[in-house]
């Protein structure tokens, strides 16, 4: 039976380990915030500025990992940034200087982080699947909510009984398990093991089966040529300009700000981190779901109901807020988590489909980028509003109206691209 499994399901079943320990990496800072505080008399702006100089990294590596990933090969990439996490992680043990969780978590967890985020995920897939493709990137980004969110309460336990350092040496240690799997499973493209693609005829795995022999700096450049071509198309500011909000209003404000907001509110931090595993539960059914809606329904109207389901809920947000887990801030988990990562396998979709296989994926790479550059502003705009006004509230409304400005946004995303632009 187990011959009968193509290699691409393998292949997808790590990345998708990956997937869910990179993002829990990223995102285990924000539970460390009121600890870095408490422990070192840091303020929220200095700890807001890491997580935003974190967010950047993150989102800037993506395309020139996918560049890179061209050049050097998925695995040495892959296997090198969890090295660099597990680095980072490690090393926050023995700091004791804002400038130092600036350097570690901000720069190095960001680089590594960014390097295996959903630009991976995408370019995985578009190799190594033709049929269900959409689907398998709705499962990668499955997997990039779940690991930020589901494994928030176990990470949260580990502050509270064992301090916030036996924490940060989890996290490297999980990291540095990673890397004989990455090494060991991971090929560039079906066509290094003899195989096609899941689902391709012979013209398309020809298609896929294409290499490029660039240097190092030709793997830079290409992210580069690729942005400048783009940015001459509506399609992209479209695309990055959702993306944008998308970030502000998942990474940037839930992902950074949600637990300290709770803790405001009079709520322990585990169990805030409880509401956000209820996200990333539910973002397991709504990433899937979408996955599977994109490969049959116009990926513009889902990103249309998405992302003003995401406003709605935003907005309501800060009038469900208090130190008891009540029904309707559940309710309120619940639609974050289905529309959480919902937006990736469309706007992916999209493109691939406007700009080709290849480039398509740097493409996604930057429109990815400004999805964190998005979250980067959100967290430190977000801090800075909390310390000027003594609370949240304002920053709730303003992610929900950008939000609702992304509904609008992603319906007129162009349907076709200009003739001649990004050909692969």
């Amino acid at each position: 039976m187990l011959t009968r499994i193509h290699r691409a399901w393998l292949v997808a079943a790590v990345t998708f380990l990956v997937l869910i320990a990179s993002a829990a990496f990223r995102s285990s800072v924000g539970l460390m915030i009121v600890p870095f505080e408490d422990d070192f008399g840091w303020s929220r702006s200095a700890t807001s500025l890491a997580v935003s100089v974190n967010l950047v990294f993150y989102g800037l590596t993506a395309p020139f990992a996918a560049a890179l990933m061209e050049r050097f090969g998925v695995r040495r990439i892959a296997a090198g940034a969890m090295l660099l996490v597990a680095m980072g992680t490690a090393l926050t043990t023995v700091m004791n200087q804002a400038w130092q969780l600036v350097l570690l978590w901000g720069v190095f967890v960001g680089l590594g982080t960014g390097a295996t985020a959903l630009v991976f995920g995408a370019l995985i897939a578009n190799r190594w699947f033709v049929k269900h493709r959409g689907l398998v990137i709705g499962l990668f980004g499955a997997a990039w909510a779940t690991g930020q969110l589901v494994f928030l309460p176990f990470i949260s336990r580990t502050i509270e009984d064992q301090g916030w350092r036996w924490a940060s040496l989890e996290v490297a240690a999980l990291a540095t398990l990673t890397i004989p799997l990455v090494w060991l499973v991971l090929r560039d493209r079906p066509s290094d093991l003899g195989l096609r693609p899941y689902g391709a005829t012979d013209e398309t795995a020809q298609e896929l089966s294409v290499n490029t022999t660039h240097s190092a700096w030709g793997a830079a450049a290409t992210a580069l040529t690729t942005l400048r071509d783009a940015a001459r198309t509506k399609a992209f500011w479209l695309l990055a300009g959702t993306f944008f909000i998308c970030g502000w209003t998942t990474n940037g404000i839930i992902s950074t700000h949600f637990i300290p907001a709770m803790h405001d509110h009079g709520m322990g931090a585990t169990t805030a981190a409880g509401l956000l595993a209820i996200v990333g539960l539910f973002d397991i059914i709504g990433t899937i779901g979408s996955g599977w809606l994109t490969d049959r329904m116009n990926p513009r109207i889902l990103l249309g109901i998405y992302y003003g389901l995401r406003g709605v809920a935003l907005i309501a947000l800060p009038i469900l807020l208090g130190p008891e887990v009540d029904p309707p801030i559940i309710i309120v988990m619940i639609l974050f988590g289905l529309d959480w990562v919902a937006t990736v396998p469309p706007t992916a979709m999209l493109c691939r489909e406007i700009y080709g296989i290849e480039r398509g994926a740097i493409v996604f790479g930057w429109v990815f980028a400004s999805h964190m550059i998005g979250a980067a502003a959100a967290a430190i705009i977000t801090g800075s509003i909390r310390v000027q006004f003594g609370d949240y509230s304002t920053a709730w409304l303003l992610a929900g109206l950008l939000a609702l400005v992304a509904a609008a946004a992603a319906l007129a995303i162009p349907k076709a691209q200009a003739r001649g632009l990004l050909k692969d």
